[in-house]
C-alpha cells in the first residue's frame, strides 16, 4: 500500500554548476539505483514538486535509508529537480526570515518575528530580484546595507528552510532520511547541501 503524503525531504546541491547539475543528477541517480534504494520507474503519484511532474520510485531497498521504514508502506516518488531555483522548506514558498552577508557577517532581517508574519517589502525586494536575475542569467548581486559590499546572492546565508540551488532531490511521504545516508549522498555529490523537510 502506498502512503499518500504531502511532506517531503529535500538535499539541495549548493555549490553545483547550473551548466553540471545534469550530469550530478544522472550520477546520483545511477548510485541509489544499483544499491537498490530507487527504480528507473518514475511516477507522479503522492509527488508534488514544482518544476517536474514524475520521480523516481522507490527500490526493494529503499528502508535502509529510512529511519524507522515502514516496508508494507512504500514511500513517494524522489523527485530530481535541475535547474536554478529557490527552494522553500516549510510549508510554502514564504520568504527567509534574514539574510546574512558573506563579507561582514551583518544579518539583514526579512520577516521580523513575531511583530511581523510576512516580510518587508522594501527589505525583500533587492533579495528577490536578485534571485530571479540569478535563476534566468545564473548572475545576482546584493549591496548589504550594513557595510555595503555588493556579493553574489549565492553567496548570502540563509536560515534553515531556504536554499538556492540548481540541483535537488526531493523525498515525497518518506520516513525521515537516516544521518549517516544524508553524510554519505552529500559526501558523493562533493558539495555543500541544505537539507531540510516541508509541505505541500
Amino acid at each position: 500500500m502506498r502512503r499518500v503524503g504531502d511532506y517531503f525531504e529535500r538535499i539541495v546541491d549548493l555549490d553545483v554548476a547550473a551548466a553540471d547539475a545534469q550530469v550530478s543528477a544522472e550520477r546520483m541517480i545511477d548510485w541509489m539505483v544499483s544499491r537498490g534504494r530507487l527504480l528507473r520507474e518514475t511516477s507522479g503519484e503522492a509527488m508534488y514538486s514544482l518544476h517536474v511532474d514524475e520521480g523516481y520510485v522507490a527500490g526493494p531497498a529503499w528502508a535502509e535509508i529510512a529511519r524507522n521504514g515502514d516496508v508494507d508502506r512504500m514511500p513517494g516518488p524522489v523527485a530530481v529537480i535541475v535547474g536554478r531555483n529557490a527552494h522553500y522548506g516549510g510549508q510554502g514558498e514564504i520568504a527567509p526570515a534574514h539574510a546574512t552577508c558573506p563579507s561582514c557577517g551583518a544579518t539583514t532581517v526579512i520577516i521580523d518575528y513575531p511583530q511581523a508574519w510576512e516580510a518587508d517589502p522594501a527589505v525583500w525586494q533587492p533579495f528577490s530580484d536578485a534571485i530571479d536575475a540569478w535563476r534566468h542569467s545564473g548572475t545576482g548581486t546584493v549591496a548589504c546595507v550594513s557595510c555595503d559590499t555588493t556579493s553574489p546572492i549565492t553567496d548570502w546565508r540563509w536560515p534553515w528552510g531556504f536554499a538556492l540551488g540548481a540541483l535537488a532531490f526531493d523525498f515525497w511521504g518518506w520516513p525521515p532520511l537516516t544521518d549517516e545516508f544524508v553524510a554519505e549522498f552529500t559526501a558523493r555529490l562533493g558539495h555543500r547541501v541544505d537539507h531540510h523537510t516541508g509541505k505541500f
